[in-house]
């Protein structure tokens, strides 16, 4: 029998005790603190960490597919030293307060689009940039927030809230649950609220993705946001985020989907909606290479 589980994890890069050194950084020292010590700490992870190079290298070949070793490393110190960025941010945001991050669209028309929708919809992320500072900055959009979201004690990277400062605006929903949490889903669009979904990491079953070609192979991308909007009779609002300062991230919207009624169940009526997210992110990978952190082989599952 064909083994359909996805071998993935949600262990967390790095130990408990270097995140925590770096929260401690935060409070003492502020952002400028931390990043300091994190450069030094970056080189040690970029040269002699194993699994480093083995959770970065299947991106990195794809997207950068002739660079040879020196150049590697280089690609690899900036993925992860972006990647600690982002943590340290996501630290300053939950420990200092909104006022600490400048959160913004890329186009301003952009926030009168997502606040023109009147009705419950989906918000399709990616492990791109920080997904967190988006969910902080939906507080302004009026509605209740809802996050699809596996958690367990491998994650020892706090989310933003979780730092005691600043209040959690969204509820999360385990896709551990029975039916993936599909119901529960389903619940929060009907009433009219939004719920956010990450488009780019099959959870388990193979069975519930589809194939679609990204950076020049195929690749496993989820089909439940599809599924539910079809069934919902929801948008899909596809929002990503992006490190631009300092202390600033810009948001983009590349499209908002509106895909058919009663699409059942094949596989192949939802393939051109994925394709419309892998080609938005396939763009955002070119102008920001350093910004993906989706650190499982997507392209060869099967893998340990």
């Amino acid at each position: 029998m064909t083994n359909t589980n996805i071998k993935w994890t949600s262990k967390s890069i790095g130990s408990r005790f270097g995140h925590n050194f770096f929260y401690f950084m935060v409070k003492r020292g502020g952002r400028r603190l931390a990043y300091f010590f994190l450069y030094f700490i970056v080189f040690y992870y970029s040269f002699f960490s194993p699994s480093i190079k083995k959770k970065t290298d299947p991106y990195m070949s794809k997207r950068f597919p002739d660079s040879g070793f020196i150049k590697r490393i280089s690609e690899r110190y900036l993925l992860i030293l972006n990647l600690g960025k982002t943590l340290i941010d996501r630290a300053v945001l939950g420990i200092s307060g909104p006022e600490s991050i400048q959160i913004s669209f890329n186009n301003p028309n952009d926030l009168s689009k997502i606040k023109s929708l009147d009705t419950g919809f989906i918000i399709l992320m990616s492990h791109v940039g920080s997904w967190q500072l988006v969910m902080s900055a939906l507080s302004g959009l009026k509605k209740p927030v809802n996050l699809l979201m596996l958690r367990n004690d491998l994650d020892i990277d706090k989310h933003y809230f979780e730092h005691g400062t600043t209040e959690n605006i969204f509820k999360i929903i385990d896709p551990d649950q029975f039916l993936g949490g599909s119901i529960e889903m389903l619940n929060v669009l009907k009433n009219d609220e939004i719920l956010c979904v990450m488009g780019d990491r099959v959870f388990k079953d193979k069975e519930l993705s589809v194939e679609v070609n990204f950076l020049g192979k195929d690749a496993l991308f989820p089909l439940s946001a599809y599924k539910i909007a079809s069934i919902a009779q929801k948008p899909v609002v596809i929002l990503y985020s992006h490190k631009s300062g300092p202390d600033s991230y810009k948001l983009d919207l590349p499209n908002i989907i509106d895909i058919p009624v009663k699409l059942g169940k094949k596989k192949e009526n939802y393939k051109p909606y994925v394709q419309e997210f892998v080609t938005s992110l396939e763009l955002f990978v070119q102008e920001y290479p350093y910004q993906f952190f989706n650190f499982y082989d997507m392209w060869e599952p099967d893998q340990d």
